[in-house]
């Protein structure tokens, strides 16, 4: 290992993740910079004896034995949209690019977040919520994105496995380390990421997760993607620490409508009505937004078409003054139309020959659609 990506690896098994004043030290001035001021002591003795304690051979064992690898900036992996990071105001006292990641899995990150999505909610997801998620992630898959999601119960599993329903890639990023399967009752999905797609976190092999590394956490799930779609989210959650994270970084933040009575689609509706998310209610609005310029466009929606479309405003107001239920005469419609009886004979005419209209005898009416 070279000294940079050895003091690097160093930093992320001693500093706690998302540490902004050590992020922008080692950032401005180098790692060995940053490693200098934690030893002697400038960020705390607690951490200067972390330090001091630190065995970086135990830490490569246990990475070899679960077959992860650490890249840095600069490295052919590294996503430089991460450096966005250092732009962001800090949401809870976290932020900042981290000093390096820990990937287990044969995908290659670079490429793989290249053309990503990550998909957030609730762990506590309804039935609705997991079924969004699910059809998000497998079909945003099918499209050739990558669905980035954090490994949680809830909206993250779901997410994950509508992507692997299909084949698709998949990036976990994670609040401990690569090796450690957190929630444990994920662990055949952890393994089949690992085993097809990536496993990511800023925390060496063995650590295990806790609230700040959650929040630390989300903001690289944000910055990874081009966009976030939040499907099902409290008032106060790690998803709507995430969208703070999006939207911080820059990033397309999309949230999906549910129930106006769900208290797990109160966050989503928020940030719709703050005007932070666009609503989203498929895949195919999602694509539009997360594409270039010009790609996946949707065509303007619109209600069924009518016969009466067609029809020009004259036309039309004499359309409207032929009752269905009675017949009336050429004069009767022509007052009630504004127009003179020679014209609204013309236009009866031409309605007749369209099949709006029936001329008889006793008078005209409007032919009642089936």
């Amino acid at each position: 290992m070279s000294s940079d990506r050895a003091t690097r690896m160093a930093l992320s098994c001693v500093v706690e993740a998302g540490e902004p004043a050590v992020a922008e030290v080692a950032l401005v001035s180098g790692a060995a910079a940053a490693w200098e001021q934690i030893t002697s002591g400038q960020f705390g003795e607690g951490l200067a004896e972390r330090a001091a304690h630190l065995d970086l051979d135990r830490v490569l064992s246990r990475a070899g034995r679960c077959r992860a690898r650490f890249v840095v900036p600069g490295d052919d992996e590294w996503p430089e949209r991460l450096a966005d990071l250092r732009y962001c105001d800090e949401v809870q006292r976290r932020g900042g690019v981290p000093f390096g990641l820990w990937l287990r899995g044969p995908g290659h990150l670079a490429h793989l977040v290249e053309r990503s999505v990550a998909i957030v909610g609730s762990r506590a997801a309804t039935q609705y919520g997991e079924g969004v998620a699910t059809d998000l992630g497998a079909e945003l898959a099918e499209a050739g994105f990558t669905v980035v999601s954090g490994g949680a119960y809830g909206i993250d599993a779901a997410a994950h496995r509508g992507a692997m329903a299909v084949g698709g890639p998949t990036v976990a990023v994670l609040a401990n380390g690569v090796d450690v399967d957190y929630p444990q009752g994920n662990g055949k999905i952890f393994d089949w990421i690992a085993e097809h797609g990536l496993i990511v976190s800023e925390l060496a092999p063995g650590n295990h997760p806790t609230r700040v590394r959650f929040l630390a956490r989300n903001r690289l799930i944000a910055a990874l993607s081009i966009g976030t779609v939040v499907v099902e989210a409290a008032l106060r959650s790690g998803a709507r620490n995430t969208a703070s994270w999006a939207v911080g970084c820059n990033r397309v933040l999309m949230a999906v409508p549910g129930s106006v009575e769900s208290a797990m689609s109160a966050a989503p509706h928020l940030m719709i009505r703050n005007g932070q998310a666009t609503l989203v209610t498929s895949v195919a609005e999602v694509l539009e937004l997360v594409s270039g310029a010009g790609q996946a466009m949707l065509p303007i929606e619109h209600g069924p078409n009518r016969v009466t479309d067609a029809l020009d405003p004259v036309q039309l107001s004499v359309y409207e003054a032929v009752p269905a239920r009675r017949r009336v005469s050429a004069g009767e419609i022509a007052l009630a139309a504004g127009v003179s009886v020679p014209s609204v004979l013309a236009q009866l005419a031409a309605l007749e020959d369209a099949g709006l209209v029936v001329g008889e005898p006793e008078g005209w009416r409007a032919v009642v659609s089936r």
